[in-house]
């Protein structure tokens, strides 16, 4: 099973509750900084120092963000991004008057908190000369530019980056939708071109695998709705078409599935293996007079799910056409766009001279939880 990782700066953007309690805790982390700062420079009073530093800090947080907040209910947000992140961002024209405004109002309340905490009576930005009223205010104002600054370039790059996986993930549905509508068709055609064959032939077997493709079809259809499905479904799905190129082939076809018990839920793409199949049957057994035999082997390699298929059939050279290349380029494309490099796909001869080819799928194990 494979493990996503979820950024908190993306939840924060998705959950603006937990984006608040985040600034909430990083402010505090600031105002401790700020006291270590502070008591570096006057030793004696760490404890004053630090009581002052996170009250005033967290007042300014709480009116900044407060001031934003109101502002922004009511003006329109700017751009698309502060649309989808929950119009929390006025703009800078309005968050510039918001930390002006809160910074002031955050530093009296915090002094005046610290004071009634500690019996002390420090003056506040409102209490004293002006002279001290300026200093105290670009005090508060410039590590709450700062720190302003930071938590919203940090929500557009994480309203950026939620941006980006949802447009990827639009791209990879559409891209999986496009190589399905292709696939399916591909071996709806090439069972009617069979099935046409046969009809001059034996009109019976026809007739037969004709009822068998309508089966087929509808459990197809019913498959098709899910992205993925369970291993098994995917086998039966083989065995239905087997089925039917047994009636057309007879003896000369042989299969053998192999399917452990607890592989069976494991879930694979819709019609991934049904390429491998096709090609087998019209390039592998199909020029071989005498048949052959199609083995649909899946086995578990740590956290890897294996699927071979193959043949004993008239070996890679027939199966260089273009019609093969089609079916083995679209189960490349699918496993490449659902996982990635975590997916593999191989197409070789039979190992240990033995006759025909085999096609190994791996992607990760997925089983439903």
């Amino acid at each position: 099973m494979t493990t996503v990782k979820s950024d908190p700066c993306v939840a924060s953007v998705r959950n603006p509750w937990r984006g608040f309690a985040m600034r909430g805790v990083k402010t505090a982390g600031a105002g401790l900084l700020v006291a270590a700062f502070l008591w570096a420079l006057q030793p004696p009073s760490f404890r004053n120092t630090l009581v002052y530093s996170l009250c005033i800090s967290l007042t300014c947080w709480l009116f900044i963000d407060g001031t934003r907040g109101v502002v922004a209910g009511w003006q329109p947000v700017t751009g698309a991004a502060s649309e989808r992140s929950g119009g929390r961002w006025p703009g800078w024209l309005w968050m510039v008057g918001s930390v002006g405004i809160g910074a002031v109002l955050g530093y009296a309340a915090g002094n005046e908190i610290a004071n009634l905490l500690l019996g002390l009576n420090e003056a506040g930005p409102f209490n004293s000369s002006w002279r001290r009223t300026l200093s105290l205010i670009v005090v508060a104002l410039v590590p709450a530019i700062a720190i302003t600054y930071f938590f919203q370039s940090r929500e557009v790059i994480a309203t950026q980056r939620t941006e980006v996986e949802r447009a990827k993930r639009q791209a990879t549905e559409q891209q999986l939708m496009l190589l399905e509508s292709q696939l399916e068709p591909h071996m709806l055609f090439n069972t009617l071109a069979n099935l046409r064959a046969l009809i001059g032939v034996d009109a019976d077997r026809a007739q037969a695998m004709l009822d068998h493709l309508i089966a087929f079809l509808r459990a197809s259809l019913a498959g098709s709705r899910e992205r993925f499905h369970p291993l098994a479904d995917e086998f039966a799905r083989l065995a239905d078409y087997l089925a039917l190129m047994q009636i057309r082939m007879g003896a000369r076809l042989q299969t053998r599935f192999d399917l452990p018990l607890e592989l069976a839920s494991a879930l694979v793409p819709p019609l991934l293996l049904q390429p491998l199949v096709e090609n087998c049957i019209k390039h592998g057994l199909e020029p071989k007079v005498a048949g052959g035999r199609i083995d649909v082997v899946a086995r578990r390699d740590g956290d890897s799910l294996v699927v071979s298929v193959r043949d004993d059939g008239a070996g890679i050279a027939a199966a260089a056409g273009d019609d093969a290349s089609f079916g083995l380029a679209h189960v490349r494309e699918r496993l490449a766009t659902l996982y990635g490099a975590s997916a593999s796909f191989a197409f070789a001869p039979s190992p240990a001279g033995a006759e025909g080819t085999v096609a190994t799928v791996r992607l990760p194990l997925r089983l439903p939880t």
